[in-house]
Formats: C-alpha cells, structure tokens, sequence
C-alpha cells in the first residue's frame, strides 16, 4: 500500500459504543480490538487506572501493526471504569454481581473515569488523558434492577449499566462529561487527534 499524508485510524476496541462516537466525528477508521489483559496487579488510583488499560490496549494494537513499513497509523485505546467508595466496578461476571453493583449503586453518586491514549506507530509518541464524571443513579427497587438486568444490558458495561440504553432511565444527573460515561470522551479525543494533525473542523 502507498504511504500516505494522513495515518489511518484505528480503534483498538469492539465496543459499539466507542465505534458510533469515533464516526459521530466524520472520520474513517479501522477496528481492531485489543486482546492486552484488562487486569491492573499494582494499587493505583482510578485515574492510573484507566490510563494503564487504555495505553497498554493502544500499545497492543500498534505493535501488531508496526511491521506496515508503508503505511502509519493512530491506534486509538481507551478504557472506563466505574468507582462507587474507592471500590472499582468493572463489568459483571453474571447476573447476581450486576445486582449487587446496581444496588450499590442505586440512589448514590459514584465517578466514572475514561482513559483514551493514542500511539502514533511511525514515531512511536504518545498522548493520554482520562476524564471524569459524576453520576447521580435513581433510588430503584430490586424489582427494578432485575427487570434491567434482564435486558441484558448491563452484563458488558462497567459498573453494570449504560447510560446510552435503558440505564438512562436509572440516572438522575451528571456532572461532567456525558460522552466519558457512554465510554469515550469526544473532546479530548479530537484535541489529541488535533495534536497528531488530523483536522476534524
């Protein structure tokens, strides 16, 4: 393939999510999800958190594409998390963990975080954030949570639901990024891009 001006864009995720807010930015870009592990051994804080996961996904990703001489590419990695009293939520293991998170969750405000970096992979730089937001859930009943459970939603989001879908009947309000909550902050992923010289206005 001819070498161009302009990387090719890659989303280093499956998640449909990601894939209809990185098109809402009228960009062409491939998807190749990650297959780096998900698991953070040492104590970090929330913000470390997501950034790991989303560097190492990014970093996976362009590694495997780093033999294409010819061509470069921004791999896009991101990650997000759900933190309720210090304690991470990621995504449920099976029915009776999603109902335990949502009804600790339930009438209370806990911080999503979402860490995004990009790997340019003719040059090898870098540049990550994260972004963080305060949600506010609805008081529900169990009857509730279950009847959302079985929708089947909640079993791949972190903290066990998605304010994109039925769960935005759950939530109250936010503070902060709504994008973040959904699973990947829009703005800072332009401003990063911006920073690569791909120009999206």
């Amino acid at each position: 393939m001819a070498k161009t001006n302009q990387p090719s864009i890659v989303l280093a995720s499956a998640s449909a999510r990601r894939k209809e807010l990185l098109a809402g930015l009228g960009l062409t870009f491939i998807v190749q999800p990650s297959v780096a592990s998900e698991v953070v051994e040492e104590e970090v804080s929330p913000e470390e958190y997501v950034t790991i996961l989303a560097q190492r996904k990014a970093r996976d990703v362009a590694f495997s594409l780093a033999d294409n001489e010819n061509e470069s590419f921004l791999v896009i990695g991101s990650d997000t998390i759900v933190v309720l009293d210090d304690t991470i939520l990621g995504k449920p293991g099976h029915e009776e963990e999603a109902f335990r998170m949502l009804s600790s969750l339930q009438g209370r405000t806990h911080t999503v975080y979402t860490g995004v970096c990009i790997v340019e992979t003719a040059t090898g730089r870098e540049k990550s954030g994260y972004r963080a937001t305060k949600v506010t859930m609805r008081k529900l009943t169990p009857d509730k949570i279950r009847r959302y459970i079985a929708t089947g939603e909640p079993m791949d989001k972190a903290g066990a639901y998605g304010i994109q879908g039925y769960g935005a009947m759950l939530v109250s309000h936010l503070e902060g990024d709504y994008f973040s909550v959904v699973g990947l902050p829009v703005a800072l992923v332009s401003d990063f891009l911006e920073e690569f010289g791909v120009k999206l206005l």
